[in-house]
């Protein structure tokens, strides 16, 4: 049996697909059979992919927020507007395990800190409707999730397996934490966020 040759520009993403499976949920969980091939649309024929570039409300917020995503209410998420913010980026999968855990302490911290913390969920490995009943049954819809069908934001914040949290300063700074949250491991990364 011959073995099929992606193309150089499939291979990043080809990849980052196989690691995501492979490393769904610590490992502990495989992905279910054609989680990779997340749709290419989000709600009402709003464009799942992410756009990089100049085209956000904020040019000069930091390059790794120059980006804007669908969410699964298909609606426009301009990340440059948490320029200056602090902000919890959320990276989940819906059928992952711990990140249903999850969904109670982010419900809970966005509720405690929505006048001084943006919360971002960044869905990825599952195809949208998925998506929208794990936001839905998690009761984590009082913030966006965005729709990474093709793992692009994953791969920008350099996040390989889920649940992964990236805390970003208002100055810009940046700390990835990876693997799960409980409630009070959460609460005292917002509490340093909000501290700096």
């Amino acid at each position: 049996m011959r073995a099929a040759i992606l193309p150089a520009a499939a291979r990043p993403a080809a990849v980052l697909a196989v690691l995501l499976a492979l490393s769904g949920c610590g490992g502990a969980e495989p992905a279910p059979a054609g989680a990779p091939e997340a749709p290419a649309s989000a709600g009402a024929g709003t464009e799942a992919g992410t756009e990089v570039g100049t085209d956000v409300a904020n040019p000069d917020a930091p390059e790794l927020l120059r980006f804007t995503a669908a969410t699964t209410a298909g609606e426009r998420f301009d990340a440059s507007e948490l320029a200056g913010r602090d902000a919890v980026l959320w990276f989940w999968a819906p059928w992952c395990t711990q990140c249903q855990f999850e969904a109670e302490h982010f419900a809970a911290a966005q509720a405690a800190h929505a006048d001084d913390v943006a919360f971002a969920g960044v869905a990825g490995l599952a195809p949208v409707a998925d998506m929208e009943g794990f936001v839905e049954q998690g009761g984590v819809g009082a913030f966006p999730h965005l729709v990474d069908a093709d793992g692009s934001l994953w791969q920008r914040f350099g996040v390989t397996a889920q649940p992964a949290h990236a805390f970003i300063d208002d100055s810009g700074e940046v700390e990835i934490v990876r693997g799960l949250l409980g409630a009070k491991q959460l609460e005292e990364k917002i509490a340093e966020l909000v501290a700096k």
